[in-house]
């Protein structure tokens, strides 16, 4: 391992990521923003065993943008929007994020812009402006069809004809976000100068939208079809989309990121891409200073099963290379909320998954708390694309619940989005004086990570024994061993453990913990966890 990647902050963190429409409105106009998020981050970390301990923040878009995509469509790559502040809020929030020493990464949404921005609006003035080829433009097939088969992820063709220059231009996307052209070279460079002044403004790393997306087949070919596919006629999955994403070029593109991010002290790029290991694998190849990884969602959508589980994760680090540093995630802007997926006591059992497992863990937002998707009805919903994908994202948008009064605390105005009905009962106020709340065993696993050098920096190695309903791993660093206990059945379990005996650090259920206990056979109530330091 070199010396960069050993001593980068990535080696060390739990990464919060906050949605800031949603997180605190501090001007009163029912919108997260910039200050909100300042005025919250002693609830993050203070530096004490009081607060969550997070060390790293990642911010979704806070860019200019019309709001289409609410941030995914920038308009403005080098300025903030104004519901969320200026640039001189987002200098002091650095400030106050690193005082605490706290890392920020903000979004790089580089597959496409706004159709509102400059780039573009030159781009689509003429066929033959100069920024023309910023952007991927095709003639129409002789019948006026669209250039191939290549289907926008928020449905129907990627493809949008521009009447006045008639011509199609690529959205992988919505149509009011067309993709850019990374294979021009200038292209390449504005880019470069983006994360350039992020950069210079503070920013610790990014996370980038949409990596898979960023090169297309240069002969835009067909698709194939997907002979395993049953389903609707207009699905996305109805095609192989080998041509319009996942190209081996768009590795070069990546490996451009790390290079200018190795440039700088301690910066650190997480790819946004949902796949499997042996593609994961590819991504890890792309840059060889060990400055990214790709995320690895699949925890998100594995079936409920123990041995499921051990087999992915074992996969998974049998798949890493030195360098490479594993992340795992239980949920996002885009996904289900944990608790409304599983339930509350399966949720606690993956907080300790996440927290025990080697590498970066991810926290959405509420995530803490236990916080629940919200149903809405189609008057109260603002996520026009999940309209369009049958599976509206706004339930795991709504506004973070931090104390039982008008609007969970919030803001004093109604916000842009409804609160969860149970937010008098999960709310971050009333968890922080419930011992064996959510967000009290949150605490204890982060706190205890963060200052356990085996966690941090000791290897893997999963256990096997007769009970397929148990997944239990070591954590070893030296003669130093963590064992991890994790029950998936609703029913009472027994496993035998070559070990005598161990000090529980914590359970699920917060009993036992600090207690020196016999382990050579240890009962599990249903979804019960342990983490234990072995004694012998």
């Amino acid at each position: 391992m070199s010396s960069k990647t050993q001593l980068n902050w990535s080696r060390k963190v739990v990464v919060y990521q906050i949605y800031p429409r949603s997180f605190k409105d501090s001007n009163n106009d029912g919108i997260g923003d910039l200050q909100g998020i300042i005025d919250k981050l002693d609830y993050l970390n203070d530096g004490t065993e009081k607060s969550l301990g997070i060390d790293a923040i990642w911010l979704s878009p806070i860019y200019k943008s019309p709001m289409i995509d609410f941030g995914y469509d920038i308009s403005d790559y080098l300025d903030i929007d104004p519901v969320f502040g200026d640039l001189e809020i987002f200098d002091r929030f650095i400030k106050e994020a690193h005082k605490r020493n706290i890392k920020v990464i903000m979004d790089f949404v580089a597959n496409h812009t706004s159709d509102k921005h400059i780039w573009f609006k030159e781009s689509r003035s003429s066929r033959h402006n100069s920024k023309r080829d910023w952007y991927i433009w095709k003639d129409p097939k002789p019948d006026g069809s669209p250039p191939n088969n290549w289907l926008s992820v928020f449905g129907g063709s990627s493809w949008a004809l521009d009447k006045r220059t008639n011509q199609y231009y690529l959205h992988s996307f919505l149509p009011e976000q067309p993709d850019l052209n990374w294979r021009n070279i200038e292209v390449k460079t504005a880019m470069e100068k983006v994360l350039e002044f992020w950069i210079h403004k503070g920013v610790d790393g990014f996370r980038s939208d949409a990596s898979y997306h960023l090169i297309k087949d240069d002969q835009f070919r067909d698709d194939p079809g997907n002979p395993n596919y049953k389903g609707p006629k207009n699905s996305y999955k109805r095609f192989l989309h080998i041509y319009s994403q996942g190209r081996p070029e768009a590795l070069d593109t990546i490996n451009t990121f790390c290079s200018i991010l190795g440039l700088h002290k301690d910066k650190y790029i997480v790819s946004e891409a949902y796949l499997d290991i042996p593609e994961m694998t590819k991504l890890y190849k792309a840059c060889s200073n060990g400055l990214h990884a790709p995320f690895n969602f699949n925890l998100i959508s594995l079936p409920w099963d123990a041995q499921i589980v051990k087999s992915h994760i074992d996969n998974f680090e049998a798949s890493l290379n030195k360098n490479d540093w594993p992340n795992y995630v239980l949920g996002n802007h885009d996904r289900q909320r944990v608790v409304s997926r599983v339930g509350k006591k399966r949720a606690k059992l993956l907080a300790m998954l996440l927290f025990t497992l080697r590498g970066m863990p991810f926290v959405y937002y509420g995530e803490e708390i236990g916080m629940e998707n919200v149903g809405l009805s189609s008057d109260k919903q603002k996520d026009l694309v999940g309209n369009r994908l049958t599976a509206n994202r706004d339930g795991e948008r709504t506004p973070m619940q931090w104390d039982e009064s008008a609007h969970a605390g919030f803001s004093i105005v109604k916000p842009w989005l409804p609160v969860g009905e149970k937010y008098k009962d999960v709310n971050v106020k009333k968890e922080l004086n419930d011992p064996i709340s959510m967000l009290r065993l949150y605490r204890h696993l982060i706190h205890y990570r963060t200052h356990n050098h085996v966690l941090l920096h000791g290897s893997y190695r999963s256990l096997g024994f007769g009970n397929r309903n148990v997944f239990a791993f070591l954590r070893e660093l030296g003669d130093e061993k963590i064992l991890v206990i994790l029950n998936f059945s609703k029913d009472e379990e027994s496993v035998s453990l070559p070990y005598q005996k161990a000090k529980v650090v914590c359970t699920t259920n917060r009993e036992k913990e600090g207690e020196t206990i016999n382990i050579k056979k240890i009962i599990l109530f249903a979804y019960q966890g342990y983490v234990m330091e072995v004694i012998e």
